[in-house]
């Protein structure tokens, strides 16, 4: 690996590990934002939440435009305004004066991310060969999983020893460095067609499509799917993403050329991406509800529950990544959904009388885990650990080498919207799923509880303790039911992840790298005419 490489990677690294971290970190910081940050036009809790979904549906909504811009413009240019507006509107969020300009702050923040996600992956991809560019992204997957494992614990000490502020203004210097090594060491590179326009009408209903499906699924599950305003968000997002194919068809430079899918592996990888990370969004999102809202769990043990998955990232991607590089991704991508469903089925064998874990940094002896713990999580965190590890570096690599290069931040882009849209999409259909399994669940445990009335669901809710006055026997039947619908989630997730698998396996028959099939082919030559060879 060259000098260039090493600082191309850093360049890369630091710019994708700010902004997915942001979001971890922010959510350590909003229970400080809501207590001393003043709000006038918006409720704090409301207010909370868009300082979150904002920043998220904003990112995801603006991905294809960001790729698009990048091949068409330059990829260091438009990574370079990434990391330069990213540095200026964290440090507009670590000063803001009240809860509504923190949540202008975020939503420019969010568009600021979005021209860095794909461009990133696209420099790399112009930086590495064929032979280097797996292990390229395995390092990459590797790093920006240790920052995402570090990344909440560090915020969550600098906020309770600083505070809040500190959390947006970190990322200032970080990315002023990393705007630096991107513009002394990494090579410019673009689409070089002249004769190819920029599709701005596309590029609107793009936004809109990816926009309104984001933000419609984030804020119905919000509010529980009970707000139209939600409805008619998605509804919008669905009717734009109908016709942006259509339009594709006909426009003279589409913003995403149809040719593009007409690659097997491109195809495939993105089909496989939606149903692989949809199951790796709910078993985010859910895992630690349940421990913490059910089980009984601490906060930090909870948090302590999804280290071997973190650590299995660090040490297994660089290498699995490297492997890839060379035999191809199909046995990876068919292998590691297959390990994260069996890690999600044994999930859903917790029972719901497992102990919890009171784990505390002022109580030494509390940081040994219990038995209960060791049999019913860690398993299925190291078997969704080495799972993810043998998915995220060989679909990266798989995906930006199945499109010609002068596409490969759309590639990019592409990709994270669908992952960002799938994820909170299935997780909603999820979460309806669960919601009338919890709530048949204990209405058959408590006959009592009227679980259609409004009163009763303010108290209770999946995954969650009582909110209100509730007797313990409507309490232990609140946990019951919950298990039992986290169980369910469990289950349709593993097979979501049963689906990506296959996916992959039959697309990605063919697809290994050309040094790779030549060797295969050679060794085939030796087995049937042994003579010869």
């Amino acid at each position: 690996m060259t000098t260039r490489q090493r600082w191309t990677l850093l360049a890369t690294i630091i710019g994708s590990g700010a902004v997915f971290l942001d979001g971890t970190i922010v959510n350590v910081a909003l229970p400080r934002i809501g207590r001393e940050l003043p709000a006038t036009l918006v409720g704090v809790l409301e207010g909370q939440t868009y300082v979150v979904s904002g920043y998220l549906a904003v990112l995801a909504a603006l991905l294809i435009l960001a790729g698009a811009l990048s091949d068409r413009y330059g990829r260091r240019r438009v990574y370079s305004i990434g990391l330069a507006g990213f540095a200026i509107t964290s440090g507009l969020c670590g000063i803001a004066p009240s809860l509504e300009v923190l949540i202008v702050s975020r939503l420019l923040q969010g568009a600021a991310g979005a021209l860095m996600v794909p461009g990133g992956l696209s420099i790399i991809t112009q930086t590495f060969d064929d032979t280097e560019r797996g292990r390229a992204f395995g390092i990459w997957t590797a790093a920006t999983s240790a920052l995402a494992l570090i990344g909440p614990v560090i915020g969550g000490l600098l906020v309770d020893t600083i505070g809040w502020r500190i959390a947006f203004l970190v990322n200032v210097p970080v990315l002023a460095t990393a705007l630096i090594i991107t513009r002394r060491h990494i090579e410019e590179s673009r689409d070089l067609d002249p004769h190819r326009g920029f599709d701005w009408l596309g590029s609107v209903v793009a936004v809109v499509a990816v926009g309104g499906l984001s933000f419609g699924v984030i804020r119905g599950g919000e509010h529980a799917w009970r707000d139209p305003v939600a409805w008619v968000i998605l509804a919008i997002g669905v009717v734009a993403l109908a016709v942006f194919p259509v339009l594709m068809a006909v426009r003279r430079d589409p913003l995403v050329p149809l040719g593009l899918f007409r690659s097997r592996a491109f195809s495939t990888i993105n089909l496989a991406t939606f149903f692989i990370y949809g199951g790796l969004y709910v078993m985010l999102s859910y895992l630690s509800i349940l421990l913490q809202g059910s089980l009984g769990y601490s906060a930090l043990a909870a948090g302590a529950a999804t280290l071997p998955m973190g650590l299995s990232l660090i040490t297994l991607s660089t290498r699995v990544g490297t492997i890839a590089g060379r035999i191809g991704a199909r046995r990876f991508m068919t292998a590691g959904p297959l390990s994260m469903a069996a890690g999600l089925l044994w999930f859903a064998r917790i029972p719901a009388t497992s102990a919890p874990w009171h784990a505390a940094i002022d109580r030494p002896a509390s940081l040994v885990p219990p038995i209960d713990f060791v049999i019913d999580v860690v398993p299925g965190i190291l078997l969704f650990g080495i799972g993810i590890a043998c998915v995220v570096a060989p679909l990266t690599s798989t995906l930006m080498g199945s499109v010609p290069g002068r596409f490969s931040g759309l590639a990019s882009a592409i990709n994270n919207a669908i992952a960002r849209v799938g994820q909170p999409l299935l997780g909603a259909i999820i979460f309806l799923a669960i919601s009338a399994t919890f709530y048949a669940t204990l209405g058959a445990l408590a006959p009592g509880l009227d679980t259609n009335s409004d009163a009763v669901r303010a108290i209770y809710s999946p995954l969650n303790p009582p909110r209100g006055a509730a007797t313990p026997d409507q309490v232990a039947a609140a946990v019951r039911a919950s298990v039992e619908a986290f169980h369910l989630a469990m289950i349709v997730a593993a097979s979501l992840l049963a689906v990506g698998s296959a996916v992959s396996w039959i697309g990605l028959r063919g697809s290994e790298p050309k040094r790779a099939r030549e060797s295969r082919e050679a060794h085939d030559s030796a087995v049937d005419h042994p003579a010869e060879a």
